[in-house]
């Protein structure tokens, strides 16, 4: 792919925020393709940050379709810049693609724009501990006309922005609901795209669920709604008596998280056994009660780890362990984070480094 470099002159850039928000200040560049069926993909640049211009018939605005992904860049102690895992990111780009009937992108040059955009931008990447810059690549669907079909033509953005420790204070467990009445997704559905609405799905509890002082929402499975699923915008697992990492089975409704597949492989080197099963919301609960599981987190790409300390069912809350961040949350958070930042070698083939 030959991207074409549109650069903003230096003396117009912007200055690089001191503070981090998540997902507030984006960098001076963003890469851009466009697709037709007769041309395929095309026009390829990274150029300046700037508003997307649609007709207001584009069939991303009517039928929904788009999809996006997440990944992150991160500063090593010797000043390089690290990838984690792009081409699983850029894999799963194509399988959310496919199921929303859209054009994949070629795997290789997907991963090129990523690098070369990072490149472009290297010193908005933050050297502070536990900061990194997100990476947010897009597709959206651009042609206009209203009438249920998939597109005719699309166009693949990637945006970055610098982020913060997500733990300035220390890792803390938070409150989580378990919603027993609305689903997110349902098996045959979307649910295991990474399309927006899944979580516009998502909001109308997460919302309700924050006023009773909940952080996140548990998702049941959509046809039993017995099975557990996923956490927010999160994967879950468990830790039983501190030896078993246990996750739910991917059945065709949960992400394949690339954070949910990394602890997965990181876990038994360390020690602990691993499994993928269905989890039966009552029978993780009776388990919780009983001290059998010792510790629950969400993982996922932007928090890396995100322990529970208790979960809210039915008018009843269920404390999990201690109620406080396990040994294991810790440990497989510092050895992932670790590969990431290249503080220790990767064994694992996992990085690649700008």
């Amino acid at each position: 792919m030959d991207i074409q470099l549109n650069l903003v002159p230096t003396a117009d850039r912007k200055p690089i925020p001191t503070q981090l928000a998540f997902g507030q200040n984006f960098t001076d560049h963003m890469f851009r393709q466009k697709y037709t069926a007769e041309v395929g993909w095309h026009a390829a640049e990274i150029g300046p940050y700037e508003p997307i211009t649609l007709d207001p018939a584009a069939l991303v605005f009517h039928y929904a379709q788009e999809i996006f992904e997440g990944t992150k860049a991160y500063r090593t102690p010797d000043g390089h810049v690290n990838l984690f895992r792009p081409w699983e990111n850029a894999k799963r780009f194509n399988f959310s693609a496919e199921r929303m009937s859209m054009a994949t992108v070629d795997v290789e040059d997907h991963v090129l724009a990523i690098a070369k955009l990072v490149e472009t931008d290297q010193a908005w990447v933050p050297s502070a501990d536990g900061s990194s810059l997100y990476i947010r690549p897009t597709m959206i669907a651009t042609e206009a006309g209203i009438g249920v079909k998939a597109s005719h033509s699309y166009l693949h953005f990637i945006i970055t922005c610098p982020v913060g420790n997500y733990y300035p204070q220390g890792m803390s467990a938070v409150p989580v609901f378990i919603s027993d009445e609305y689903r997110r997704a349902v098996k045959g559905g979307t649910g295991a795209a990474k399309t927006g609405g899944n979580y516009a799905a998502s909001l109308y509890v997460s919302e309700q669920v924050k006023q009773k002082g909940y952080v996140q929402v548990l998702w049941l499975d959509a046809v039993t709604g017995r099975y557990i699923e996923e956490v927010g915008t999160m994967n879950i697992m468990f830790v039983y008596e501190g030896k078993k990492v246990v996750t739910p089975a991917l059945t065709g409704s949960i992400l394949a998280g690339i954070t949910r597949d990394s602890l997965l492989r990181l876990a038994p080197d360390l020690g602990y056994e691993v499994a993928e099963e269905l989890l039966e919301v009552e029978q993780v609960l009776a388990d919780i009660q009983s001290g059998k599981i010792t510790e629950a987190f969400g993982c996922g790409t932007a928090v890396v780890v995100s322990p529970v300390g208790k979960f809210g069912y039915k008018g009843q809350d269920y404390t999990v362990g201690d109620g406080q961040v396990g040994p294991v949350a810790s440990h497989l958070y510092k050895a992932l984070t670790d590969i990431q930042y290249g503080r220790v070698p990767d064994p694992y083939g996992w990085i690649h480094t700008i």
